[in-house]
């Protein structure tokens, strides 16, 4: 290797850790992205995504995806356990439009980006942390891996790119207000009567398949979440259209049914 080659060689690995260590925490790239793509409905509590004008305007998308895998895992086990959510949130909803885009328009759903045998899921299709990883590796493997993070709220941040899925959000999750955020998020998932609604008068709870896949993550007695029965009570007001239905919700144990899940794509057509 001759001297001007190592030279080379070192400045781009210095280039390389400055990048990551400059990571942007405030996502602005991503942000911007959802600001000009997604649509949110009048009531607020769904959305669409303009995957056709993404498809013309790839780069921005490329280029925040690569600030992301450019990330190291000693660079994110430095930053604080917010900064570190927010940050595996965003690029889990990144890369879930990036593989719709690598398919758009010719797909339905996102299953159809799998097979029988292969879940689009747990395809590898990108670089995080060092390591060749897929979305479920991401959901799975790093936000609901015990002690990691322990919040169930975020089974209304991370989005599947389908309408039975919680609405993507028009802005990036932060570190500063990922609480606040999570919060919202929810409440404006159980709001949505497609989705999750009330029925006073038969005493009974219509709501998303998501509560019934990840009942586990509502009854651990993270963030305060200790049942099924406690989380709903707990957002009561979402729920139920009246004051005196949400007083019914919260002091009674209504039955539960979960509602089909809508695997169509989420596409703003």
């Amino acid at each position: 290797m001759t001297r001007l080659t190592s030279l080379l060689l070192v400045a781009s690995l210095t280039l390389f850790s400055a990048a990551a260590q400059a990571f942007d925490h405030s996502h602005a790239a991503w942000n911007t992205l959802l600001k000009q793509h997604v649509v949110v409905n009048a009531a607020g509590n769904a959305s669409a995504v303009r995957y056709a004008a993404l498809k013309k305007d790839r780069a921005p998308l490329k280029a925040y995806l690569d600030a992301v895998s450019a990330v190291t895992p000693a660079d994110y086990a430095s930053w604080p356990k917010p900064q570190q959510l927010a940050f595996l949130i965003n690029a889990y909803n990144a890369y879930t439009v990036e593989l719709i885009l690598t398919r758009y328009p010719d797909l339905d759903s996102i299953k159809d980006l799998g097979s029988l045998f292969s879940s689009p899921w747990k395809q590898t299709f990108f670089t995080l942390l060092g390591q060749e990883e897929s979305l479920d590796g991401i959901e799975h493997g790093r936000i609901r891996a015990a002690g990691a993070f322990d919040d169930p709220r975020i089974h209304a941040a991370v989005v599947c790119a389908s309408i039975g899925c919680p609405m993507l959000r028009n802005e990036a999750f932060v570190a500063e207000r990922l609480d606040t955020q999570l919060e919202d998020g929810m409440r404006r998932f159980l709001s949505d009567r497609s989705r999750n609604r009330f029925d006073a008068a038969s005493n009974t709870l219509y709501v998303s398949k998501i509560f019934d896949w990840y009942a586990d993550d509502f009854a651990r007695g993270h963030r305060g979440f200790d049942s099924l029965q406690a989380t709903f009570a707990h957002y009561a007001e979402a729920l139920a259209d009246t004051p005196e239905a949400a007083k019914k919700l919260r002091a009674s144990a209504p039955k539960i049914e979960h509602l089909d899940y809508d695997w169509r794509l989420n596409d703003a057509r």
